[in-house]
């Protein structure tokens, strides 16, 4: 068994992610701490949106698409509604909103996901989208990583 730590300041300047990985057999396991969440992100408490896009799109995005996300909240639900204001017609979005309600219901956990998982609902793993892109503006990754986070930030 590997345990690397991870740098990826934003949340905080000194945040940190584990991946334990090794036995060919099983996936890595992702332990992103307040960087990545079942369809969503951290927020930018002492980082920039440059920090957040090196964490998810240079660091995260180059494990193993089958890697486990085990995010440090349950933030789900609150997630995946913004999710949804933000791309309105995506079934994976739709389908992981009735999981996850099936899930709670029965006061069980919505986490871990996968990283496959979170690229086909998370708008935060999707700021090259034009979907996302035309939703909230930017013109470059970052701009669009940032202004999705300031409305999710404001989304009730």
């Amino acid at each position: 068994m590997t345990i690397e730590v991870l740098a990826v300041p934003c949340h905080t300047k000194g945040h940190l992610a584990y991946l334990i990985s090794g036995d060919p057999s099983t996936p890595p396991l992702l332990f992103p701490g307040d960087t990545l969440f079942v369809g969503g992100c951290g927020r930018f408490f002492e980082g920039t949106a440059e920090d957040m896009y090196h964490a998810l799109y240079e660091v995260f995005l180059h494990l193993p698409k089958d890697t486990k996300v085990y995010c440090g909240h349950e933030y789900t639900m609150a997630n995946l509604r913004f999710a949804l204001s933000v791309d309105p017609t995506n079934a994976a979005v739709r389908d992981k909103i009735n999981w996850a309600k099936l899930r709670r219901s029965k006061n069980l956990p919505t986490i871990p996901s996968t990283l496959r998982e979170e690229m086909a609902y998370n708008p935060f793993l999707r700021v090259h989208d034009d979907v996302i892109v035309n939703a909230v503006g930017g013109t470059d990754p970052v701009a669009v990583l940032a202004n999705l986070r300031r409305k999710k930030d404001s989304f009730i």
